[in-house]
Formats: C-alpha cells, structure tokens, sequence
C-alpha cells in the first residue's frame, strides 16, 4: 500500500487555510482572527504546535466560521470550484484505488473532492458539523493510531509527504518520499 498525505503533497498548499481564507472573505468577523491563524500556521510548518492547542483553537474557529452544517457543506462545494485547480495532478496520477490518503484536514473538507483523488481511502480529522467540534483530530501520532485501527499491520510500501510533522507515519513505512514543489523527491 502507498499512503499520500494531502497538503502540500496532493493539493499545493495548505488546503484548510486556504478554506479559512475563503471563509474570511464571506464572513468579516473571521478578520480578527488572522493573526493567531499566521501564528499557528508558522508554528504546525515549524513542527511546534501542541496538538491539545490546537485542536482547542481549531474548534474555536469552526464555532465563529459557520452557522450550521447546511451552509458549511454548500461553502466545500464552493470552495473546491474555485480551488481545485491546486490539486496536485502529476501526484494524483500516482494514487492507485487501494492507497490511502491521510490529513490533519477536516473530513468534510476532503470528502468533498475525494472523487478527484483517485481512491476512496482517506484518513482525516473528523468534525461534527453539528456540534461544530472536532472529534477526531487527525495530526501528528494520531495518524500512526487511526491508521493501525484501520488497517493493522499493514505494511506501507511508499509514504509521500511534505512535513516532518509526519514523522510518526515515515517511521512505519518502508519508503519515505518527500514532495517539494510539487513534485517528489527522495527522502534521506
């Protein structure tokens, strides 16, 4: 099985962030909020968040982001119109329908586009768009957790990444790539 994580690897960028700047241009209560946005971005890329933190912040902003789950999935679809033009097409071809992808990112962000993505495997953070909470935050060792609940001792032949934040996920597979740019390179 080869595993891809999504961000910065099958789509060029940080698609939650993205999203969270979609929904600052719909909603300009969301402004206040750039600041500590830019400061938890540098610090996940940095590999110096604390997961509790933030998941806390995480769901702070999904309470001030969206009304009900309605609108929220009507803003996806959106979304991945003007934004599907960053899916990462050259790695995309490489997915196969028995691999896996894996994200921090939300389910229902994901979901959204999975039908782009060339497998219907994914691991992401869950969220109750109801409850606009996140269940299941799917960063860091949790991957390696989910993962193993999933799929046991499933060997991963080839994992594909952009972030040392996946370190956890390149300690069980047998081959680390590292996507730059867009395009893979190989893993020391």
């Amino acid at each position: 099985m080869n595993v891809f994580d999504f961000d910065n690897t099958l789509y060029n960028g940080e698609s939650s962030v993205d999203f969270t700047f979609y929904l600052m241009r719909r909603n300009k209560r969301i402004i206040l909020y750039i600041p500590l946005i830019l400061i938890y971005l540098i610090r996940y890329k940095l590999c110096l968040t604390d997961r509790n933190k933030l998941e806390e912040t995480l769901n702070h902003y999904i309470s001030v982001f969206f009304t009900d789950e309605k609108e929220m999935l009507e803003l996806t679809q959106t979304f991945w119109k003007k934004y599907g033009s960053r899916l990462n097409k050259d790695i995309i071809s490489l997915v196969k329908p028995d691999d896996l992808i894996i994200s921090a990112g939300p389910d229902f962000l994901l979901n959204a586009v999975k039908e782009r993505l060339g497998t219907d495997n994914l691991i992401t953070s869950v969220v109750d768009l109801k409850s606009k909470r996140i269940v299941y935050f799917n960063f860091k060792d949790n991957k390696v957790i989910r993962f193993r609940e999933l799929y046991g001792d499933t060997g991963i032949k080839n994992f594909y990444t952009d972030s040392y934040n996946d370190r956890a996920m390149m300690d069980i597979s047998d081959n680390v790539i590292l996507v730059k740019n867009g395009k893979p390179v190989t893993a020391d």
